[in-house]
């Protein structure tokens, strides 16, 4: 099969088209034709040796895909060959086929394309465990999302907006902010212009924000203990702008904050498999009738993958990068 493998850490012409053995399924594996998969930014973050697979993964890139079933293991039970799914992997996305846990996998929603399937996986179950299940969000409640115009970032407000919590997000362009509010925020602050946390404020009558996803660290994480709200929550998925922070932990305190975080591609099957059965009920009928949808910014072609992730690093997409794989 044709495959993508990282030559070596480096910039995105490190990424090579090669051919591979075929994997084969476990018992309760589903062996997938992939016809189209997700490009995230923990796959550059891969590329340039910062994210290894964890133990017993794919070396190939690639989080998510979408496609036929080819072949079934032994002992699964809810998906037979012909079946288009989707799903969630620890890696080998950016092949022909590709293996993915039963239970890690969905039914692709007949009302989306497979790329746009391709596309749901790991922004998905991001933020339905980082925001709902982590982050506790409740209708009526205020929610601050940094990158708005990020894989995550429209998810999450789409998401919000869909279970009535009421949005502000952040982005550095008036382009990007008017995307943010055709995708139903109430408030789009383009930080470049307006420091968010006079903006929260000032939109929450001096509340603050009662939960915060935030993918950029750096000094917003102190800035994110003044926007929050008293009791607020803060969780942290990416350090896009470093790791390291100076903090008034006062504030932590006296608004008796919490401040969590997560990864994802680390944590086993079964959890992984509870987050798509919460899926399924709560947000799969949204997908199926169209009131929620991945936001798509480009397409390319599996050999083009590098370019692919050079539109990722750039910075200026919208929504979704995927790999048609055909």
């Amino acid at each position: 099969m044709r495959a993508i493998e990282i030559r070596q850490p480096g910039g995105p012409d490190v990424l090579t088209l090669t051919e591979r053995e075929m994997p084969v399924p476990g018992e309760t594996e589903l062996l997938v034709k992939v016809m189209a998969a997700g490009v995230n930014r923990p796959d550059c973050l891969q590329r340039q040796g910062a994210y290894p697979p964890p133990p017993g993964a794919s070396d190939i890139p690639g989080l998510e895909i979408a496609g036929e079933v080819a072949a079934v293991g032994a002992a699964v039970t809810q998906f037979k060959p012909g079946d288009h799914v989707c799903g969630l992997v620890p890696g080998g996305g950016y092949a022909e086929y590709c293996t993915v846990d039963e239970t890690n996998a969905l039914p692709a929603p007949n009302s989306l394309t497979m790329t746009e399937a391709a596309a749901i996986p790991e922004t998905f179950f991001t933020v339905w465990h980082n925001v709902f299940q982590r982050g506790g969000l409740k209708k009526g409640e205020t929610f601050l999302v940094h990158g708005g115009t990020s894989g995550i970032g429209t998810t999450a407000i789409q998401l919000a907006k869909a279970f009535g919590a009421r949005v502000l997000a952040t982005a550095g362009s008036e382009a990007k902010c008017a995307a943010m509010l055709d995708l139903g925020a109430d408030l789009a602050i383009n930080y470049r212009e307006t420091d968010f946390v006079d903006a929260v404020k000032q939109a929450t009558d001096g509340k603050g924000a009662n939960l915060i996803l935030d993918m950029v660290g750096g000094d917003y994480i102190n800035r994110n203990y003044k926007a929050a709200a008293i009791e607020g929550r803060i969780v942290q998925i990416a350090f896009l702008n470093g790791r390291k922070a100076e903090a008034d932990f006062s504030l932590l305190m006296m608004k008796r904050l919490t401040h969590t975080g997560s990864t994802l591609r680390a944590r086993d099957i079964g959890f992984k498999a509870t987050i798509a059965a919460e899926l399924r009920q709560h947000v799969w009928p949204l997908l199926s009738e169209r009131k929620v949808l991945p936001v798509m910014d480009s397409i390319f072609p599996l050999d083009q993958a590098s370019a692919a992730h050079q539109r990722m690093e750039d910075g200026d997409h919208i929504g979704k990068i995927a790999l048609d794989i055909g």
